[in-house]
Parts: C-alpha cells; sequence; structure tokens
C-alpha cells in the first residue's frame, strides 16, 4: 500500500467526499445487498475519487477482496487513503510517473485477481504481453478507446465489454463525459464559450456529447469525422462539418474524441491560430501528436481532460456505469465463458435503468 495517511485527517477527508458521493449513487445502494462475490480477488484500475472509491467498497461488501490501482495524474490522494483505512489495498499515489504506474499495475496482477475492472484496458492489455494472467477469470472494460484494441487481440480470457451496454454508452459517453470535458476545458483556459469556435474530432457518442455541451453554451460547432454517417448525423444534428484541417484556423479550442492516437497531427496543429486551446475528451496516450511546438495551448498534457484536470463525470451519470462494472463482476465469477468479448446480459442492463427509475420515482407505461 502506497498511498500516505501519515497525516491524521488525510483519511476522514477521503472519508467525508466517499459518504456525499454516495448519496447520489441510488443505484449502487440497491445493488449493494444483491452482490455476493464472497472470497474472490478482485482489481479495480479506475479513476481514483470518490465515486469509483464507492465502487470499490460496494465489491469489498459483498465479501469480495479488493485491490485498487491508478495512474499517478488521476488519483486523489485523500481518497485512496480512506479505503486504506477501510482495509481496501490501494497501489497507487498521485505523485507517480507512468513507469511506475505499470509497476504498480504489474504487483496487483502477480498478487493474483479472479477478475479485473480496466478503464483503457491498459492493465488487461499489460497482463497478456507479459504473461501475467495468472488464475485470472475475466476481465471487464468500461471505454470505447479501450476496447477498440481490445477488438484486435487474441484474448485468452472472457472480458466483459460494460462501454456497449446501453446504459453506459447513452448516457455516460454523451451526457457525463460531454459535459465533464467541456466545463473541465473551460475551467482550465477561461475561455467564455458565447460566440467562440469548437471544433470536435470524431462524433461518436463521446463526441456527440462534447458537441451537444459547447452548442448549449453558444459555441459555434464544427465537426470532423472519417465515417460518412456519423458526419451526416452531425449536419443533421445543427453542427457544421469539415475537414479538421480546415476548421483549425478558426478554432479557439479544439478537441479529439476519437480515441485514436495521433488524431490531432502536426499539420492540424500547425494551423491552429495563435493561442488556441486543444483538449482530449476521453481517449488514449499520444492522441494529439506529441512533440510539435507552437503557439497552441495543449490542456492537462494532452490526458483526458475531465480525468486529468477534474473530477471526471457527474455522480448520477456515474452511479449506472460503476452499477454494470459491479453487474459485470458478479456475472463473470457465476459463469464459465470462452474467451473474447462478450456483452453484458440485456437483462442486467435493464436492471440498471429500472433500479434509476425507481430512485427518480418515474414509472414504465403497461
Amino acid at each position: 500500500m502506497l498511498t500516505d495517511i501519515s497525516h491524521p485527517d488525510r483519511w476522514r477527508e477521503g472519508l467525508e467526499k466517499i459518504a456525499w458521493a454516495r448519496r447520489f449513487m441510488p443505484v449502487l445502494g440497491a445493488l449493494r445487498s444483491e452482490l455476493s462475490l464472497e472470497g474472490a480477488r478482485v482489481g479495480l484500475v479506475l479513476v481514483l475519487e470518490p465515486k469509483t472509491a464507492n465502487l470499490a467498497l460496494a465489491l469489498r461488501d459483498a465479501g469480495a477482496e479488493v485491490t485498487v490501482t491508478c495512474p499517478g495524474r488521476e488519483t486523489m490522494d485523500d481518497v485512496a487513503a480512506a479505503l486504506v483505512h477501510e482495509g481496501v489495498s490501494v497501489l497507487a499515489r498521485s505523485d507517480s510517473d507512468r513507469a511506475q504506474d505499470d509497476e504498480l499495475a504489474r504487483r496487483m496482477l502477480d498478487g493474483g485477481l479472479d477478475v479485473l475492472v480496466d478503464d483503457g484496458s491498459r492493465v488487461i492489455r499489460l497482463a497478456h504481453a507479459e504473461d501475467r494472467l495468472g488464475g485470472l477469470r475475466g476481465a471487464a472494460e468500461e471505454t470505447t478507446s479501450g476496447l477498440r484494441p481490445l477488438r484486435e487481440m487474441t484474448l485468452r480470457v472472457p472480458v466483459m465489454a460494460v462501454n456497449d451496454a446501453r446504459s453506459k454508452y447513452l448516457f455516460d459517453n454523451v451526457h457525463g463525459t460531454g459535459q465533464s470535458c467541456v466545463m473541465a476545458a473551460l475551467d482550465l483556459s477561461g475561455l467564455d464559450l458565447d460566440g467562440a469556435t469548437v471544433a470536435v474530432a470524431g462524433y461518436g457518442h463521446v463526441g456527440q456529447g462534447v458537441a451537444r455541451y459547447a452548442a448549449a453554451l453558444g459555441a459555434r460547432v464544427i465537426v470532423s469525422e472519417v465515417d460518412p454517417l456519423a458526419a451526416l448525423r452531425a449536419y443533421h444534428d445543427g453542427h457544421e462539418v469539415r475537414r479538421l484541417v480546415d476548421a483549425c484556423p478558426e478554432a479557439d479550442l479544439v478537441f479529439s474524441a476519437t480515441g485514436v492516437r495521433h488524431t490531432i497531427t502536426r499539420e492540424h496543429l500547425g494551423a491552429l491560430r495563435p493561442g488556441a486551446f486543444v483538449a482530449v475528451a476521453g481517449g488514449v496516450l499520444d492522441e494529439v501528436e506529441p512533440g510539435v511546438e507552437g503557439k497552441y495551448r495543449l490542456l492537462a498534457g494532452g490526458e483526458c481532460v475531465n480525468c486529468a484536470a477534474a473530477e471526471g463525470n457527474p455522480i448520477e451519470i456515474m452511479d449506472l456505469s460503476l452499477s454494470l462494472q459491479a453487474l459485470a463482476v458478479g456475472h463473470l465469477l457465476t459463469h464459465d465463458l470462452p474467451p473474447g468479448l462478450h456483452l453484458l446480459p440485456g437483462h442486467l442492463d435493464e436492471r440498471v435503468a429500472r433500479l434509476k427509475l425507481d430512485a427518480l420515482g418515474l414509472e414504465l407505461d403497461q
């Protein structure tokens, strides 16, 4: 356990934040008493903040032995200290670099896991590349960018594609990531979007959310796409559609929302007006081509802007996604699935939606 808990109030501050988030997570709260994970060893690789801490504690309460690791740039030390105080193993600290992050992930894998819950598939891929799967029975991946490389791999364990559940991508990707990335970029840049021009590379669910929230704040939105149907959808949603290199000279803020390396290239960066801002919404390492000098300003060092420079997605949205992860863990432990990617069963996806409707006091028709 690497988290510093020497400060007497650090873990208390973390527990207060976790308790506050729990108030807005009724779905995970409802599932907490249903899960039965006695003796299972579960590893979590998620942004380490109050919302995900509630997933770790819910799995612990269900009987699992939980270990959490997280890249340093996405770790809140007071929340990590609170988890340690509550009996959860934490292999993370905010000052770790990328090499140390990978070493901590190796320590978690070598300790032995039954199920791995990943974000960006970094540790799933590491386990395959370095033959550290051990007795792993399965994994769950919750992001679009994380699933993309897994679809190209020969997987040796079953992986639940949690991102492809409707209760995830229709809400987390569009509303959660869209809102939080736009707001994080505005906090960092000080921009007023009313009358500004925002270019969005990629019009998947994340790109749709970014464009929607930018437009709602008064921005003119230009979308760039390689998929003709996605481009047509952006047009019908009221946005301009252009090549990114043509949009950059007019943009005050450029978002990459593809989850593909070098989406924003040297050519794009060279076309930016002086003082323009560049941000990554969701995504992968080096989504903005590194090492390119210019008068543009790269937010959060090119990392996922809402996680590296803010506290991630809204609590009410993450309640859905983290509940799906909890159900995926239970499903992997109770079903003997073959290696490869698997959709979360529809009844579990619907279970999350129904629990949320119940919490909101909304009724379905017959």
